[in-house]
């Protein structure tokens, strides 16, 4: 079974950027997360285009996008531009969801979709032959050290069996909470990747939380 770890760089020292993602780097991390916010979709506003350009060059692992901002239509080709691999948009955010898949696809990237903790699964039946990442968040978007809601895994699992079932091979992601005492349980439900800040960036050693995040 797959395993990745998308470290966030939300909880990252935004004053030594370079040496967190450098740090990602060198560890046993695949892909690192990029959390953009908007302040409308989400109460909360992070970074943005000029942000991600230190990351890129900083690292040559997967840049996981994940925008928290309405209209997401407008901008994801030019996240993909400024170095993003996947970029995944909140089905909640925009009425263009089939259009933003294929602006996404069309700028060169792989396109995820998102749900918030109160979204049914159910909602994206539709769209998920279309997409290669569903994200799955496990707490209220918008802000970094929240608990984690185990209600969370029983999407994780319907999206496991509607992927079985339909014959796809979309990654599935879950963000919010996570840390090295709950992501075995996390993986075993099904997820393939896992979004970690606050216990990564929190721990005395980050890489070997990283590890220990991985082998729970």
């Amino acid at each position: 079974m797959t395993r990745i770890i998308s470290p966030s760089m939300l909880s990252a020292d935004f004053g030594n950027l370079e040496r967190d993602t450098k740090m990602i780097d060198r560890s046993a991390a695949e892909w690192v997360h990029i959390d953009v916010m908007d302040g409308v979709f989400v109460p909360n506003i992070s970074f943005g285009f000029p942000v991600m350009k230190p990351i890129r060059k900083a690292t040559d692992k997967v840049l996981d996008v994940h925008l928290m901002i309405v209209e997401p239509e407008k901008y994801v080709k030019r996240f993909v531009e400024a170095g993003a691999d996947y970029v995944t948009f909140h089905i909640e955010a925009t009425e263009k969801c089939d259009e933003c898949i294929e602006l996404i696809h069309a700028a060169g990237a792989k396109a995820g979709v998102s749900i918030k903790p109160a979204t049914p699964a159910s909602v994206l039946k539709d769209i998920l032959a279309k997409v290669e990442l569903v994200l799955v968040m496990s707490v209220e978007p918008g802000f970094g050290g929240q608990s984690f809601m185990p209600a969370s895994l029983d999407k994780v699992r319907e999206l496991k069996a509607l992927r079985d079932e339909m014959e796809l091979d979309f990654l599935i992601e879950i963000d919010g909470g996570i840390s090295s005492k709950n992501a075995g349980e996390v993986f075993a439900a099904g997820c393939d990747a896992v979004v970690a800040g606050s216990a990564v960036f929190g721990a005395a050693d980050p890489e070997a939380e990283i590890v220990k995040i991985l082998e729970a």
